[in-house]
C-alpha cells in the first residue's frame, strides 16, 4: 500500500493545480470569446461594465482574433500544466506565461489608452498577476520537494 502524501504536501499540490486551472480556464473562456465574437470582445472586454480593450482604438479584427488565438494557447499550456502536474511542464509553462505577460504588461504600462485612472490600474494589476501567477505556482514544485 502506498503511503499517502503529507497534508501539506497534498494542499501544495491541489493548489496549484488549482491555480493552473483556473488561469487557463479564464484564457480558454477569454480566447473563445474573441476569436468568436471578436467585436463584442474589442467592445466589452473584461465584463462587468469596463471596456478595457476599447480604450486602444480603433477595432482590428485581425489582432483580437489574433489576441484570442494567444489566450486559447495559453489555455492548452495552463491546463495541460494542471492535468499533468510536472515540474517540467509546469516551469515551461510559468515561464512562457511569464514572457507574455510580461511584454503585455510593459506595452500597457507605457500606453494608457483611453482608460481613466482606476481602470488602468484594474488592468495593470490583472497583468501583473498574469505574468507572475504562472511562475510562482510552477515554484511550488520546491516547497512540496522540501517538505
Amino acid at each position: 500500500m502506498t503511503p499517502s502524501p503529507p497534508p501539506l504536501r497534498s494542499h501544495i499540490r491541489w493548489s496549484r493545480r488549482f491555480g493552473f486551472a483556473v488561469l487557463g480556464l479564464l484564457n480558454l473562456a477569454w480566447g473563445a470569446w474573441a476569436v468568436t465574437a471578436p467585436r463584442h470582445f474589442f467592445d466589452t472586454f473584461p465584463g462587468f461594465g469596463l471596456h478595457w480593450t476599447s480604450s486602444y482604438p480603433p477595432f482590428n479584427q485581425h489582432l483580437t482574433v489574433d489576441l484570442g488565438a494567444t489566450m486559447l494557447t495559453l489555455a492548452t499550456f495552463l491546463i495541460g500544466a494542471a492535468i499533468v502536474d510536472k515540474p517540467a511542464v509546469s516551469w515551461l509553462t510559468g515561464i512562457g506565461t511569464a514572457v507574455f505577460g510580461t511584454l503585455h504588461f510593459g506595452y500597457h504600462a507605457l500606453h494608457a489608452g483611453h482608460m481613466g485612472t482606476s481602470d488602468r490600474v484594474l488592468s495593470l494589476l490583472s497583468l501583473i498577476g498574469g505574468a507572475l501567477l504562472p511562475p510562482l505556482l510552477a515554484a511550488t514544485h520546491r516547497l512540496e520537494e522540501s517538505r
